[in-house]
């Protein structure tokens, strides 16, 4: 039996749709955007549009941005001979808040797990070959998740760098295995960083 409105029932189940957010959850924020002032939940909507039609991948290092370059590729003070390989978007965002990593990153968007049927071609692997081939770089630094995915991706990108006489490394086990970047600590992050090994 439905106990609201058809326009509340769909506003609660398009929320509920939403990683992390469950019933309860999506029914607390259905209520909440209800409640808003007109003028925010109008800031909101258009917030959300203007990110899913303005927002797209960085030409150079494939994270997210509204640019054709994102701020941290395109800022000539980064060492853009040093790459560190990160899966997501937030790994990315869990370094910077570090302070300590002046170089440029690439973004995978994703990781190799051959039980999910996610392969090498799945994720952003060419752009970085592909830049690689193009620009001056002496290390890449890997810094997949410790977990079984993000370590097989580990290896087949060094695999794949290593003949090319560029330096591999894997960031340091300051990381927790089967952890997730974008929950580390900045002080966990920075001494895995400090602590990486060459593979």
């Amino acid at each position: 039996m439905d106990y609201y409105s058809t326009q509340i029932n769909e506003l609660i189940a398009q929320l509920a749709k939403l990683p992390g957010i469950g019933s309860k959850s999506a029914q607390r924020l259905a209520f909440y955007i209800i409640n808003m002032p007109v003028e925010q939940a109008e800031k909101l909507s258009g917030a959300i549009l203007d990110a899913r039609h303005n927002v797209h991948y960085c030409r150079e290092c494939q994270t997210l941005t509204d640019r054709d370059i994102c701020p941290i590729c395109a800022n000539p003070e980064r060492d853009h001979g040093t790459i560190m390989v990160v899966e997501n978007t937030r790994d990315l965002a869990a370094y910077e808040r570090t302070g300590k990593y002046d170089g440029v990153y690439h973004v995978l968007h994703g990781a190799i797990s051959p039980m999910l049927g996610i392969g090498p071609n799945d994720i952003r692997l060419k752009e970085l070959m592909q830049r690689l081939s193009r620009d001056p770089v002496k290390e890449v630094i890997i810094a997949t998740n410790s977990n079984l995915e993000g370590e097989t991706t580990a290896m087949y990108i060094s695999k794949l760098i290593k003949p090319s006489g560029i330096k591999v490394t894997r960031i340091a086990s300051g990381v927790p295995v089967g952890g997730d970047l974008e929950y580390t600590d900045e002080v966990t992050l920075l001494r895995a960083l400090e602590g990486r090994t060459e593979l």
